[in-house]
């Protein structure tokens, strides 16, 4: 659920040092970054480690950091292309600026805050190149300390939204109420699925061309689940397979704007079914959204009073936040009105 938004802004400046890409790359890999200079530095370095003889050009899109991101690109990784955008664009519209002008038979969409581990790359291409009707893929993704994420999911249908504010998603029996993270699954064999994440998204390039690009209405979450759904609808199968592995540390940059990534994911969620179910399903997602707001501030404000601890009055501030700024989160024209 990434990509890097801005508690905060268009142009932008391409620096392309073509004599250190190659001419016909296999996999076009896209990092979009925001202020997570340390991690992308690490990222890049174990993308370029484990290539294992794929050949590749690699894209860092950078959302106006100031934490020096841009500058360890240019001191460290003098092979990549580094676009310089004067203001946050967002996840959807970042990724296409490089996209657009990639020149890979795939695209591999890397979240900065990963790890890509042994030759995980490699057998991503192999993967799609036997599976000619899969158009989307992804790998397994591990936590920090080496558990599996559950990564790729069901359609957040508004039965499944009801699972998630209910709590309910988190059970395992009976089985039915963990089918949003499809949570019987442990991410060890091959399966068609709904979505793939965003934080390792391997996609032909031939299916981009068909369905078009990412849709840059959503400024940060939804994205890919819009991009995952229009495959889908144009015939493509999008498939997890436990091809390799890759660490992700998770939201590094959104954890930076504190409420305003709940209010974030609350907006592309409304947007998404405002988008594929209409408007009655935009209020409907709205609502119950809304709901499982006003029970979290109201169960962190009880036990904020009956205990005093910090961390809960931080987790009821923070629940009190988001529904003061709740309304923001009905979509906009470009999906911005949350950071605004």
């Amino acid at each position: 659920m990434a990509h890097e938004p801005a508690c905060s802004g268009t142009g932008s400046d391409s620096r392309m040092r073509s004599e250190a890409m190659t001419s016909s790359p296999d996999v076009s890999i896209v990092i979009v970054n925001w202020n997570t200079r340390d991690a992308l530095k690490d990222c890049l370095d174990s993308v370029f480690a484990n290539l294992r003889g794929v050949e590749a050009e690699v894209f860092v899109v950078d959302n106006n950091s100031n934490d020096g991101s841009c500058e360890m690109v240019d001191e460290f990784f003098p092979q990549v292309v580094l676009i310089r955008n004067q203001q946050n664009r967002g996840f959807a519209a970042a990724n296409n600026q490089a996209i657009q002008i990639a020149k890979g038979q795939y695209v591999l969409l890397l979240n900065s805050d990963t790890i890509v581990k042994g030759d995980v790359i490699a057998r991503s291409q192999d993967y799609l190149a036997r599976h000619p009707d899969v158009g989307v893929m992804g790998c397994r993704v591990l936590n920090r300390d080496g558990s599996v994420q559950l990564t790729c999911s069901r359609f957040p249908t508004i039965v499944n939204l009801v699972l998630l504010a209910s709590g309910l998603f988190r059970r395992t029996w009976p089985r039915v109420l963990g089918r949003y993270q499809i949570r019987e699954w442990a991410r060890d064999s091959e399966r068609d699925v709904d979505t793939v994440t965003g934080c390792y998204m391997f996609v032909r390039k031939s299916a981009i061309e068909q369905v078009g690009l990412l849709d840059e209405a959503f400024f940060f979450y939804g994205e890919e689940t819009d991009w995952c759904k229009r495959f889908w609808q144009n015939g493509w199968r999008l498939r997890f397979a436990p091809v390799g592995e890759i660490i992700h540390f998770g939201s590094l940059s959104s954890r930076k704007c504190n409420h305003k990534r709940d209010l974030m994911l609350t907006s592309g969620l409304i947007r998404f079914h405002r988008k594929h179910g209409g408007l009655l399903a935009a209020l409907v997602a709205w609502v119950i959204l809304a709901g499982f707001a006003v029970s979290r501030a109201a169960y962190w404000s009880l036990y904020a009073l009956g205990t005093g601890r910090h961390e809960a009055r931080q987790r009821r501030d923070h629940f009190l936040q988001v529904l003061l700024h709740y309304p923001s989160t009905w979509p906009h024209a470009r999906g911005q009105g949350v950071l605004s």
